[in-house]
């Protein structure tokens, strides 16, 4: 039977483009050794405990239970998938060769390969509620029930369902305490899912709301025709004390921003002027380039970034916006 295996690109993804553009999907764990090599899951236990001394029994099961996975479950011809969470769309193909070690690797999370031929792109909001919280799941590695898969290799609208999907029991066995960067980053996707839903007027609204919370004024352009920015920003509100930024903002997850758009914003900018770029479908590698490049002081703030600058500074936001994006604060114990 075939299976569908999710395999994150690391943590926050960012080895999502060594996936794309090397036609690979990798885990760590080098320190182990080849997974190659390894025959027994026992034997494999005890590589993983002797290499990790301090690392608890439930931690090592669950390491070696992914490197097991990847080397002797996963098969040619399986569907695979990975995330890229700065443009929010699924990268899906099938898996074209054999688990293959690299000791050279740098990073260490490429160290355990295997070929995958790279067939289409799936945007998260094009996927049901229940597709994406079961997507959602922490680990490393874990298999995509039949009917999410579905969902991703489908050229059709998701219809939402009432009925819940549940992990496959080898999931389950795998399943261990998650830590809090995990709970973070779960938390992270949960808000976008929430700040995707927003208008783009609304988005607009969130951006000018964050730069009043880090202490700027902002002056936000009407509906039309907004010459080159959408929000002014500036310490007095109207732009005669320097920083004077001008804003431009994209609402369009899963579509991103190539190299022309940031050459149009740039050019359009006075000398005196610094920009800020907001793309919640995220940016090409060119236009980061592109950027690099900025004759003036130019800052590409992707879905990610944008999160993570919510909430930093969520406490200061007024109570509108707090009413548009409603969160709640948490303590988990490290």
């Amino acid at each position: 039977m075939v299976e569908t295996w999710m395999v994150r690109a690391g943590e926050g993804g960012y080895l999502f483009d060594e996936f794309r553009q090397q036609s690979i999907v990798a885990i760590g764990w080098g320190d182990v050794g080849p997974a190659t090599h390894i025959t027994e899951k026992a034997r494999l236990w005890e590589q993983v405990k002797m290499t990790y001394l301090e690392m608890r029994d439930q931690a090592v099961s669950m390491s070696a239970g992914q490197i097991w996975r990847f080397a002797r479950e996963m098969k040619i011809g399986d569907r695979v998938v990975t995330y890229d969470p700065r443009a929010r769309f699924y990268l899906c193909g099938i898996i074209a060769g054999e688990c293959e070690w690299f000791s050279e690797a740098e990073p260490d999370e490429l160290s355990n390969r295997r070929e995958v031929t790279w067939t289409h792109e799936k945007g998260r909001d094009q996927l049901s509620a229940v597709a994406k919280n079961s997507l959602g799941a922490i680990s490393t590695i874990f298999l995509i029930p039949p009917a999410v898969s579905d969902e991703l290799w489908s050229s059709a609208p998701a219809e939402e369902s009432a009925t819940e999907i549940v992990p496959d029991s080898k999931e389950a066995a795998t399943s261990f305490d998650p830590t809090a960067d995990q709970i973070g980053e779960l938390a992270s996707e949960k808000i976008k899912d929430r700040i995707a839903k927003l208008s783009w007027s609304e988005m607009q609204q969130l951006v000018a709301a964050l730069l009043q919370a880090m202490g700027y004024k902002t002056t936000v352009s009407p509906a039309g025709s907004d010459r080159g920015k959408d929000i002014l920003a500036s310490p007095d509100g109207l732009g005669f004390q320097a920083p004077r930024i001008a804003v431009e903002v994209k609402h369009r997850p899963g579509a991103r921003i190539g190299a022309p758009e940031i050459r149009s914003f740039v050019g359009g900018r006075r000398p005196h002027e610094c920009g800020l770029y907001v793309s919640t479908g995220g940016f090409t590698q060119e236009a980061y380039y592109e950027a690099e490049r900025s004759t003036i002081p130019l800052t590409l703030l992707d879905f990610e970034k944008l999160v993570a600058a919510v909430l930093t500074n969520y406490p200061a936001f007024d109570e509108r916006t707090r009413q548009l994006l409603p969160l709640q604060q948490i303590y988990w114990p490290l």
